[in-house]
């Protein structure tokens, strides 16, 4: 059983405390599906025993219907020319929900299920898994200091300097992907201004919305499983829900935000549908799961075979990353297309003696109907519905396991 509460102050302060793309998805959603219904549902990988947080995660979630869009966080989405009046004037007035969410127990199993429209839903999940690691942390680590992580990622950078020359690091560019599994909002902010000043690399932005405008940084972000997901009951028929989840990207977004991600119903069967038309389009693509070596090698040779040279194309890395692993990714890749990475967890929760929640919300169902994710690493795979994993599997002949 783990320690007794100790209650923090209110988490999630800004209605942009959140990662950009559930701002750019939530756009693609009110001008295309208004009228979609959703469900998400909670894991937590570790087995962790969450009882002694349900009531305060509860009185967290509760104040969130308390948030609503400042002006200057208005003013500041206006300056992004791909964000449209309509749908700033739609997040003026939006509010969460509360009763969108279902919060219980299940034994020691922490059970979260988040059902409603789809406009209105989007943003729960961030901020949940947020506000879940930040009152775990609270509570088994009351004597974390920031000045620790700060530190911490110092030693790091210092490492970075001895082990790489600087022509080696001149475009090993990084973004800050670390807000749900934060240790804390001040941990996230202060992690993000020494990378900022300090990183001797190209630091590119933050998926963190509220900081990154605070900051003056670019906010990082495209689109997340959910999108290409959610199109496997939007309408199309299932053998088309990857092409119609990328056409109805580019047609929103008219060239801006064209990076796809790939592994959601794994790489192979994505790249099955990545044709000439979309690889054109899109300026690159995001790795999420599987080897990625695997994964740059089979995206160099599909853009060869479509006569693009990859060097035009970027590849974004994004799965359970530190300094190290993505500078070997780099490495082994520079001059054979470019790269970026997104590192989250290993920048915003890493301190002495603390371990990070290994913990996910993702989608289920959409309109009444189970939607699943197929990943290339078989314990990220995610349906509560097996049937419908085996049907999706033959329809994409994906090979079990997958």
């Amino acid at each position: 059983m783990a320690a007794t509460y100790r209650a923090p102050g209110r988490i999630i302060t800004s209605l942009l405390d959140t990662d950009w793309y559930k701002l750019t998805m939530m756009q693609g959603v009110h001008h295309k599906y208004p009228n979609a219904s959703v469900t998400w549902e909670f894991r937590c990988r570790d087995a962790e025993d969450l009882r002694p947080y349900l009531d305060a995660i509860r009185e967290q979630i509760d104040a969130l219907a308390a948030l609503s869009l400042s002006e200057a966080e208005s003013a500041y989405l206006g300056g992004f020319a791909y964000l449209s009046p309509d749908f700033i004037r739609f997040l003026e007035l939006y509010r969460f929900r509360p009763e969108y969410v279902d919060l219980h127990m299940q034994g020691s199993e922490l059970c979260i299920v988040i059902d409603g429209p789809w406009t209105h839903s989007i943003l729960f999940e961030i901020v949940i898994l947020a506000i879940i690691s930040e009152v775990r942390n609270h509570t088994l680590h009351p004597g974390a200091r920031v000045d620790q992580a700060v530190d911490r990622l110092r030693d790091k950078l210092a490492r970075l300097r001895r082990d790489y020359t600087p022509a080696q690091l001149a475009d090993f560019r990084l973004a800050d992907f670390g807000t749900r599994r934060r240790l804390s909002q001040p941990v996230q902010e202060a992690i993000v201004e020494v990378l900022a000043t300090e990183f001797p690399g190209q630091f590119v932005g933050t998926s963190n919305v509220d900081i990154a405008r605070r900051h003056g940084l670019a906010p990082m972000g495209t689109m997340a499983h959910e999108w290409v997901m959610a199109h496997q009951q939007l309408g199309s028929r299932l053998v088309d829900s990857q092409r119609a989840a990328l056409e109805a990207w580019v047609q929103e977004y008219r060239g801006h935000l064209g990076v796809a991600l790939t592994d959601t119903i794994t790489l192979d069967a994505f790249l099955a549908d990545f044709d000439l038309y979309f690889a054109k389009l899109f300026d690159g693509l995001r790795h999420d799961s599987g080897d990625p070596m695997v994964f740059a090698e089979k995206c160099i040779r599909h853009y060869q075979r479509l006569g693009i040279d990859p060097r035009s194309k970027t590849l974004i890395f994004s799965d359970a990353l530190t300094f190290d692993s993505a500078m070997a990714i780099k490495t082994a890749l520079d001059g054979r297309i470019r790269t970026s990475f997104g590192i989250g967890t290993s920048l915003t929760c890493d301190l002495p003696g603390v371990t990070p929640m290994n913990m996910v919300i993702k989608l289920v169902a959409c309109n009444g109907q189970p939607v699943a994710k197929l990943s290339d690493a078989p314990g990220k795979t995610l349906s509560r519905d097996t049937g419908y994993v085996h049907y999706l599997k033959r329809v994409f002949g994906v090979p079990s396991p997958a």
